[in-house]
């Protein structure tokens, strides 16, 4: 039987080419007024996800 991606996972997530799993960095939607640029320029980029949190997305993205 076919396994179903997790639709929320998948627009969050992307997975890397040696297998890692990418994601956003928080804090970058609104009340950025009050931020540097410094940490606003820094928040641009993404992140790879920590080590515990990796096999649960795994497991939702089958296909990735």
């Amino acid at each position: 039987m076919k396994q179903k991606t997790h639709r929320g996972a998948a627009k969050r997530f992307k997975k890397t080419k040696s297998g890692k799993i990418k994601r956003a960095s928080a804090n970058k939607r609104h009340i950025l007024t009050k931020k540097s640029p410094k940490r606003k320029r820094h928040l641009k980029h993404g992140k790879i996800l920590n080590a515990a949190e990796t096999p649960k997305v795994k497991r939702m993205l089958p296909y990735a």
